[in-house]
């Protein structure tokens, strides 16, 4: 059913995101969780999939659905001002996830390259204006992806070194000690997991595809299969995602934490969690996924600002465009790209950048979530396609769990 549709001859916009959400700031936020509380918040992982596939899926139904992205459904649906205040939100969101993102690849390539980390940042970040503005970013991403297997180092370190499963199985048991590092942990965990940028990017991403080859064309009607595949793409990559967040977490725990390393304030300090495996090697390994990652996740931090401003100023936008037919969307790319570099070189710490950055987030989710649940549970928007009971109740729960840490952590 799925290869009749040429599922598995592309990279899915569900898996760009799933690879996507585990960019810098999530492996810093897993690592920094693992360092500090050890296994006691594994249990985030279960309760954060269903609620980061629900939200995604969501975002991809509406794109795939209408044809549109979500900036151009709420102009369609909201007051101007609501539609102002979700841009300026994931805007304000993408700009620090991006400083904190290129802060940290300049930080990890520091390891391995003997070049000052503010060269490097630099280099990075204009590498991948250049690579967003003159090369499709499907065509790269299809490439980078590989670098992500670099993830897989954390999954071995669980079989290396002397982990204690019998704890790790108590802390998949839900647990809260009222503590204020545990709370604002656990907004970093939803934050990073469940990305305001996420939104944007996947419904727009789903309209793409309808430009690559032997995709349907946007307002085209959606078929079961086309329902099952986006579903498929997206909770597998959610999967990955979090599969990824769990190893980092546990393993983190079983080094770091257990060596008494509870606070990661370096890029080395970080990577400490792969000597087991990778050993006087670790800093290139944790170097590769750092960088790589960020590769893949910085164009999507600063596309999804693109796309949600080009929309609401109704600009031609899409990286499938070129430079020249779509100025204004690239405008903003590079625009964000600087501005997050100018925080960089303001002095950003790139570890705690990462960490607070994943909290922005977490802050920021909520209304944006809501805004997505009125525009999918609407016939109007979405004919019979509008999201059903289950789907409707997990992302409700997801917008409680998300208004209540924040207000439980202010109020501690």
């Amino acid at each position: 059913m799925l290869r009749g549709h040429g599922y598995f001859k592309r990279l899915g916009p569900g898996l760009v995101t799933g690879a996507a959400d585990d960019d810098p700031s999530g492996i810093g936020t897993y690592s920094q969780v693992g360092a500090a509380f050890g296994f006691a918040l594994v249990w985030s992982t279960i309760v954060v999939l269903p609620m980061a596939a629900a939200v995604q899926e969501m975002a991809a139904r509406l794109g795939l659905v209408t044809g549109h992205g979500l900036g151009t459904l709420i102009k369609s649906r909201f007051p101007r001002w609501v539609l102002l205040a979700c841009v300026v939100l994931v805007a304000t969101a993408n700009t620090f996830n991006i400083a904190a993102d290129l802060a940290a690849m300049g930080a990890s390539a520091a390891l391995v390259i003997p070049l000052p980390q503010t060269v490097l940042t630099v280099i990075m970040a204009a590498t991948m204006l250049a690579l967003e503005i003159f090369v499709s970013y499907h065509r790269y991403a299809r490439i980078l992806r590989y670098l992500a297997v670099s993830l897989g180092a954390y999954v071995i370190v669980l079989f290396a070194v002397n982990v204690d499963w019998t704890a790790v199985i108590e802390g998949l048991i839900p647990s809260l000690d009222g503590s204020r590092g545990e709370l604002a942990a656990l907004i970093a965990i939803f934050g990073t997991t469940v990305s305001p940028y996420l939104f944007f990017w996947q419904a727009s991403e789903e309209v793409e595809e309808a430009v690559e080859p032997g995709g349907a064309e946007p307002g085209d009607p959606v078929t079961p299969e086309n329902l099952v595949a986006m579903r498929v793409d997206v909770i597998g990559g959610m999967t990955s995602a979090v599969t990824v967040m769990f190893a980092i977490i546990v393993a983190t725990g079983a080094t770091l934490h257990t060596s008494g390393i509870t606070t990661i304030s370096t890029a080395d300090q970080a990577a400490r969690a792969l000597k087991p495996v990778a050993g006087d090697l670790a800093g290139l390994v944790f170097a590769i996924g750092v960088v790589g990652l960020g590769l893949l996740a910085v164009p999507v931090l600063a596309g999804s600002t693109a796309y949600a401003t080009a929309e609401a100023t109704e600009h031609r936008e899409g990286l499938s465009q070129h430079f020249r037919a779509a100025r204004g969307f690239y405008t903003v790319i590079i625009v964000s790209m600087i501005l997050g570099l100018a925080l960089d070189l303001g002095g950003l710490d790139p570890i705690r950048g990462l960490y607070y950055a994943a909290i922005l987030n977490g802050l920021t989710a909520p209304p944006l979530i809501v805004v997505m649940l009125i525009l999918a549970r609407s016939r109007k928007t979405l004919g019979e396609h509008r999201s059903g009971r289950i789907s409707t109740t997990i992302v409700v729960l997801t917008i409680i769990a998300s208004v209540t840490l924040p207000i439980a952590y202010l109020l501690h």
